[in-house]
Protein backbone atom coordinates (compact mmCIF):
# COMPACT_ATOMS: atom_id res chain seq x y z
CA UNK A 1 0.00 0.00 0.00
CA UNK A 2 1.65 3.16 -1.21
CA UNK A 3 1.05 6.14 1.07
CA UNK A 4 1.35 9.67 -0.31
CA UNK A 5 1.70 12.84 1.71
CA UNK A 6 -1.80 13.95 0.65
CA UNK A 7 -3.29 10.82 2.20
CA UNK A 8 -1.98 11.76 5.64
CA UNK A 9 -4.03 13.95 7.99
CA UNK A 10 -2.76 17.53 7.63
CA UNK A 11 -1.98 17.86 11.31
CA UNK A 12 0.10 14.67 11.25
CA UNK A 13 2.19 15.31 8.13
CA UNK A 14 5.06 17.32 9.59
CA UNK A 15 5.45 15.07 12.62
CA UNK A 16 5.57 12.02 10.38
CA UNK A 17 8.30 13.51 8.21
CA UNK A 18 10.40 14.58 11.19
CA UNK A 19 10.06 11.21 12.92
CA UNK A 20 11.07 9.39 9.76
CA UNK A 21 14.24 11.46 9.54
CA UNK A 22 15.14 10.25 13.03
CA UNK A 23 14.11 6.59 13.00
CA UNK A 24 14.10 5.47 9.35
CA UNK A 25 16.29 2.46 8.57
CA UNK A 26 17.32 1.61 5.02
CA UNK A 27 18.49 -1.94 5.73
CA UNK A 28 17.98 -4.83 8.14
CA UNK A 29 21.42 -4.22 9.61
CA UNK A 30 20.60 -0.56 10.23
CA UNK A 31 17.27 -1.55 11.80
CA UNK A 32 19.07 -3.81 14.27
CA UNK A 33 21.63 -1.12 15.09
CA UNK A 34 18.85 1.40 15.65
CA UNK A 35 16.99 -1.01 17.95
CA UNK A 36 20.15 -1.66 19.97
CA UNK A 37 20.85 2.08 20.19
CA UNK A 38 17.27 2.82 21.24
CA UNK A 39 17.44 0.19 23.96
CA UNK A 40 20.65 1.67 25.37
CA UNK A 41 19.09 5.13 25.44
CA UNK A 42 15.92 3.89 27.11
CA UNK A 43 17.85 1.91 29.70
CA UNK A 44 20.06 4.90 30.50
CA UNK A 45 17.48 7.67 30.66
CA UNK A 46 14.15 5.97 31.45
CA UNK A 47 14.61 2.62 33.20
CA UNK A 48 14.03 2.92 36.93
CA UNK A 49 12.73 6.50 36.76
CA UNK A 50 9.65 7.28 38.83
CA UNK A 51 6.66 9.35 37.72
CA UNK A 52 6.16 12.35 40.00
CA UNK A 53 2.38 12.42 39.68
CA UNK A 54 2.07 8.72 40.54
CA UNK A 55 3.19 6.37 43.29
CA UNK A 56 5.88 4.31 41.56
CA UNK A 57 7.61 1.17 42.77
CA UNK A 58 9.54 -1.76 41.40
CA UNK A 59 9.73 -5.50 42.04
CA UNK A 60 12.01 -8.28 40.88
CA UNK A 61 10.05 -11.49 40.56
CA UNK A 62 11.54 -14.93 39.81
CA UNK A 63 10.96 -16.61 36.48
CA UNK A 64 9.79 -20.17 37.05
CA UNK A 65 11.87 -21.47 34.15
CA UNK A 66 15.32 -20.64 35.52
CA UNK A 67 14.85 -18.47 38.65
CA UNK A 68 16.31 -15.42 36.91
CA UNK A 69 14.58 -12.13 37.78
CA UNK A 70 11.93 -10.22 35.87
CA UNK A 71 11.71 -6.50 36.62
CA UNK A 72 8.21 -5.10 36.90
CA UNK A 73 7.06 -1.56 37.52
CA UNK A 74 3.98 -0.80 39.62
CA UNK A 75 2.05 2.44 39.34
CA UNK A 76 -0.72 3.70 41.61
CA UNK A 77 -2.42 7.03 42.39
CA UNK A 78 -0.60 9.14 44.97
CA UNK A 79 -3.48 8.29 47.29
CA UNK A 80 -4.11 4.64 46.42
CA UNK A 81 -7.58 3.18 46.64
CA UNK A 82 -8.62 -0.36 47.43
CA UNK A 83 -10.69 -2.69 45.28
CA UNK A 84 -9.72 -1.14 41.94
CA UNK A 85 -9.04 -2.60 38.47
CA UNK A 86 -5.63 -4.09 37.80
CA UNK A 87 -4.07 -3.35 34.41
CA UNK A 88 -1.12 -5.28 33.04
CA UNK A 89 0.33 -2.82 30.51
CA UNK A 90 2.79 -4.11 27.90
CA UNK A 91 5.02 -1.59 26.14
CA UNK A 92 5.64 -1.51 22.39
CA UNK A 93 8.80 -1.28 20.33
CA UNK A 94 8.42 -3.80 17.53
CA UNK A 95 9.15 -6.60 20.02
CA UNK A 96 12.77 -5.47 19.57
CA UNK A 97 13.25 -2.77 22.21
CA UNK A 98 11.49 -0.76 24.91
CA UNK A 99 11.05 -0.35 28.66
CA UNK A 100 7.88 -0.06 30.77
CA UNK A 101 8.76 3.50 31.81
CA UNK A 102 8.21 4.78 28.25
CA UNK A 103 4.41 4.72 28.61
CA UNK A 104 4.12 7.39 31.30
CA UNK A 105 1.39 9.30 29.47
CA UNK A 106 -0.80 6.21 29.19
CA UNK A 107 -0.36 5.32 32.86
CA UNK A 108 -1.45 8.79 33.93
CA UNK A 109 -4.57 8.65 31.76
CA UNK A 110 -5.67 5.21 32.93
CA UNK A 111 -5.05 5.95 36.60
CA UNK A 112 -6.72 9.34 36.39
CA UNK A 113 -9.85 7.69 35.03
CA UNK A 114 -10.14 4.73 37.40
CA UNK A 115 -7.57 4.86 40.23
CA UNK A 116 -6.39 1.54 38.81
CA UNK A 117 -3.14 -0.20 39.64
CA UNK A 118 -0.82 -0.75 36.69
CA UNK A 119 1.72 -3.56 36.53
CA UNK A 120 4.22 -3.14 33.68
CA UNK A 121 6.77 -5.87 32.94
CA UNK A 122 10.26 -5.19 31.59
CA UNK A 123 9.99 -8.23 29.34
CA UNK A 124 12.90 -9.62 27.36
CA UNK A 125 13.06 -7.90 23.96
CA UNK A 126 14.02 -9.65 20.74
CA UNK A 127 17.45 -8.03 20.36
CA UNK A 128 18.30 -10.06 23.47
CA UNK A 129 16.11 -13.14 23.12
CA UNK A 130 13.43 -14.12 20.57
CA UNK A 131 9.98 -15.65 21.10
CA UNK A 132 8.76 -17.05 23.47
CA UNK A 133 10.79 -15.01 25.99
CA UNK A 134 8.56 -11.90 25.89
CA UNK A 135 5.33 -13.90 26.17
CA UNK A 136 6.70 -15.97 29.06
CA UNK A 137 7.66 -12.80 30.93
CA UNK A 138 4.27 -11.19 30.39
CA UNK A 139 2.54 -14.32 31.63
CA UNK A 140 4.76 -14.42 34.72
CA UNK A 141 3.75 -10.81 35.43
CA UNK A 142 0.06 -11.61 34.90
CA UNK A 143 0.18 -14.53 37.33
CA UNK A 144 2.06 -12.39 39.85
CA UNK A 145 -0.62 -9.70 39.58
CA UNK A 146 -3.35 -12.27 40.19
CA UNK A 147 -1.60 -13.86 43.17
CA UNK A 148 -0.84 -10.48 44.74
CA UNK A 149 -4.13 -8.78 43.86
CA UNK A 150 -5.23 -8.24 47.45
CA UNK A 151 -1.88 -6.79 48.50
CA UNK A 152 -1.91 -4.48 45.46
CA UNK A 153 -5.47 -3.32 46.17
CA UNK A 154 -6.76 -4.89 42.96
CA UNK A 155 -10.15 -6.49 42.42
CA UNK A 156 -9.36 -10.11 41.67
CA UNK A 157 -12.25 -10.30 39.21
CA UNK A 158 -11.11 -7.32 37.16
CA UNK A 159 -7.69 -8.08 35.75
CA UNK A 160 -7.14 -6.30 32.44
CA UNK A 161 -4.38 -6.43 29.85
CA UNK A 162 -3.35 -3.78 27.34
CA UNK A 163 -0.53 -2.50 25.18
CA UNK A 164 0.22 -0.78 21.91
CA UNK A 165 1.90 -2.02 18.71
CA UNK A 166 4.00 -5.06 19.68
CA UNK A 167 2.60 -4.55 23.18
CA UNK A 168 -0.81 -4.94 21.56
CA UNK A 169 0.44 -8.08 19.85
CA UNK A 170 1.63 -9.47 23.18
CA UNK A 171 -1.73 -8.52 24.69
CA UNK A 172 -3.57 -10.57 22.05
CA UNK A 173 -1.11 -13.44 22.46
CA UNK A 174 -1.36 -13.35 26.24
CA UNK A 175 -5.15 -13.55 26.28
CA UNK A 176 -4.98 -16.59 23.99
CA UNK A 177 -2.31 -18.18 26.17
CA UNK A 178 -4.13 -17.42 29.43
CA UNK A 179 -7.40 -18.79 28.07
CA UNK A 180 -5.74 -22.05 27.09
CA UNK A 181 -3.70 -22.40 30.30
CA UNK A 182 -6.78 -21.83 32.46
CA UNK A 183 -4.88 -20.36 35.42
CA UNK A 184 -6.10 -16.77 35.29
CA UNK A 185 -9.20 -15.12 33.82
CA UNK A 186 -8.82 -11.75 32.07
CA UNK A 187 -11.78 -9.37 32.22
CA UNK A 188 -10.85 -7.02 29.36
CA UNK A 189 -8.12 -6.55 26.76
CA UNK A 190 -6.83 -3.44 24.98
CA UNK A 191 -4.54 -4.46 22.07
CA UNK A 192 -4.07 -1.06 20.43
CA UNK A 193 -3.02 -1.19 16.74
CA UNK A 194 -1.55 -4.65 17.45
CA UNK A 195 1.35 -6.28 15.63
CA UNK A 196 -0.13 -9.75 15.15
CA UNK A 197 0.55 -11.14 11.65
CA UNK A 198 4.06 -12.17 10.56
CA UNK A 199 2.86 -13.28 7.11
CA UNK A 200 2.36 -9.71 5.83
CA UNK A 201 -0.01 -10.88 3.10
CA UNK A 202 -2.70 -8.19 3.42
CA UNK A 203 -2.93 -5.09 1.23
CA UNK A 204 -1.97 -2.72 4.04
CA UNK A 205 1.10 -4.79 4.98
CA UNK A 206 2.52 -5.02 1.46
CA UNK A 207 4.87 -2.30 0.18
CA UNK A 208 3.70 0.10 2.86
CA UNK A 209 5.84 3.24 3.00
CA UNK A 210 3.96 5.17 5.69
CA UNK A 211 5.88 7.14 8.34
CA UNK A 212 6.96 5.64 11.69
CA UNK A 213 6.46 1.96 10.76
CA UNK A 214 6.47 0.52 7.25
CA UNK A 215 6.68 -2.86 5.55
CA UNK A 216 10.47 -3.03 5.80
CA UNK A 217 10.63 -2.30 9.51
CA UNK A 218 7.76 -4.70 10.10
CA UNK A 219 9.51 -7.56 8.25
CA UNK A 220 12.83 -6.99 10.01
CA UNK A 221 11.13 -6.83 13.40
CA UNK A 222 9.28 -10.09 12.83
CA UNK A 223 12.53 -11.80 11.77
CA UNK A 224 14.15 -10.69 15.02
CA UNK A 225 11.21 -11.74 17.18
CA UNK A 226 10.58 -15.13 15.59
CA UNK A 227 14.23 -16.11 15.16
CA UNK A 228 14.48 -19.63 13.75
CA UNK A 229 10.68 -19.80 13.43
CA UNK A 230 10.56 -17.02 10.84
CA UNK A 231 8.98 -18.25 7.60
CA UNK A 232 7.94 -21.55 9.17
CA UNK A 233 4.89 -22.85 11.01
CA UNK A 234 4.56 -19.98 13.47
CA UNK A 235 2.34 -20.60 16.53
CA UNK A 236 -0.61 -18.32 17.31
CA UNK A 237 1.00 -17.42 20.65
CA UNK A 238 3.73 -15.71 18.60
CA UNK A 239 1.50 -14.23 15.87
CA UNK A 240 -2.13 -14.11 17.14
CA UNK A 241 -3.55 -13.53 13.64
CA UNK A 242 -2.78 -17.20 13.03
CA UNK A 243 -5.28 -18.29 15.71
CA UNK A 244 -8.23 -20.38 14.57
CA UNK A 245 -10.28 -20.29 17.79
CA UNK A 246 -11.33 -16.88 19.14
CA UNK A 247 -13.99 -18.13 21.53
CA UNK A 248 -13.97 -17.23 25.23
CA UNK A 249 -11.57 -14.35 24.79
CA UNK A 250 -12.20 -11.21 26.87
CA UNK A 251 -14.15 -8.16 25.68
CA UNK A 252 -11.86 -6.00 23.59
CA UNK A 253 -11.15 -2.40 22.64
CA UNK A 254 -8.77 -1.34 19.89
CA UNK A 255 -8.21 1.30 17.24
CA UNK A 256 -6.06 1.66 14.15
CA UNK A 257 -4.96 4.23 11.58
CA UNK A 258 -6.04 3.50 8.01
CA UNK A 259 -2.56 4.05 6.52
CA UNK A 260 -0.45 1.73 8.62
CA UNK A 261 0.71 -1.85 7.92
CA UNK A 262 -1.38 -3.31 10.75
CA UNK A 263 -4.69 -1.98 9.41
CA UNK A 264 -5.98 -5.11 7.69
CA UNK A 265 -4.78 -7.60 10.29
CA UNK A 266 -6.46 -5.54 13.02
CA UNK A 267 -9.71 -5.38 11.07
CA UNK A 268 -9.63 -9.15 10.53
CA UNK A 269 -8.86 -9.71 14.22
CA UNK A 270 -11.91 -7.65 15.16
CA UNK A 271 -14.05 -9.62 12.67
CA UNK A 272 -12.83 -12.93 14.10
CA UNK A 273 -13.54 -11.86 17.67
CA UNK A 274 -17.04 -10.68 16.82
CA UNK A 275 -17.79 -13.91 14.93
CA UNK A 276 -16.85 -15.76 18.11
CA UNK A 277 -19.30 -13.64 20.13
CA UNK A 278 -16.69 -11.43 21.80
CA UNK A 279 -17.79 -7.81 22.39
CA UNK A 280 -15.42 -5.44 20.56
CA UNK A 281 -15.20 -1.66 20.60
CA UNK A 282 -13.29 -0.62 17.48
CA UNK A 283 -12.58 2.49 15.43
CA UNK A 284 -10.35 3.25 12.45
CA UNK A 285 -9.02 6.75 11.83
CA UNK A 286 -8.56 8.21 8.36
CA UNK A 287 -5.23 9.69 7.35
CA UNK A 288 -3.35 8.14 10.26
CA UNK A 289 -0.07 6.24 10.35
CA UNK A 290 1.31 3.99 13.08
CA UNK A 291 1.16 5.35 16.65
CA UNK A 292 -0.20 8.68 15.39
CA UNK A 293 -1.87 9.52 18.70
CA UNK A 294 1.42 9.14 20.57
CA UNK A 295 3.76 11.00 18.21
CA UNK A 296 1.34 13.94 17.86
CA UNK A 297 -1.16 13.92 20.69
CA UNK A 298 -2.23 17.51 19.94
CA UNK A 299 -3.74 16.67 16.55
CA UNK A 300 -7.53 16.72 16.53
CA UNK A 301 -7.75 13.15 15.28
CA UNK A 302 -5.32 11.99 17.98
CA UNK A 303 -7.53 13.57 20.64
CA UNK A 304 -10.50 11.77 19.13
CA UNK A 305 -8.70 8.39 19.26
CA UNK A 306 -7.56 8.92 22.84
CA UNK A 307 -11.08 9.90 23.88
CA UNK A 308 -12.50 6.79 22.21
CA UNK A 309 -10.00 4.57 24.01
CA UNK A 310 -10.60 6.13 27.42
CA UNK A 311 -14.38 5.89 26.99
CA UNK A 312 -14.01 2.19 26.12
CA UNK A 313 -11.81 1.66 29.16
CA UNK A 314 -14.31 3.41 31.45
CA UNK A 315 -17.13 1.27 30.09
CA UNK A 316 -15.06 -1.85 30.77
CA UNK A 317 -14.35 -0.76 34.35
CA UNK A 318 -18.09 -0.43 34.94
CA UNK A 319 -19.24 -3.56 33.10
CA UNK A 320 -16.59 -6.26 32.56
CA UNK A 321 -15.56 -8.73 35.23
CA UNK A 322 -14.10 -12.23 35.21
CA UNK A 323 -14.17 -14.39 38.33
CA UNK A 324 -11.01 -16.35 39.09
CA UNK A 325 -11.07 -20.10 39.54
Amino acid sequence: MKVTNKMIDKQLRLTGKLMDLIIHASSETEFLKNAQRNQKILNKFFAGKNIKELKSSEKLIPRKKDESKLRIRIYKPLNPKQDVPGVLWIHGGGYAFGVPEQDEVMYKKLIQESNCVIVAPDYRVSIDEPYPAALEDCYEALLWMKINAKELGIRENQLMVGGDSSGGGLTAALTLYARDKGEVNIAFQMPLYPMIDDRMISESAKDNNAPIWNSDSNRWAWKLYLGELYGKDVPAYAAPARATDYSNLPPTATFIGDLEPFRDETIQYVVNLRKAGVPVDFEMYEGCYHAFHAVNSRADISKKAISFFINSFNYAVAHYFAEQK
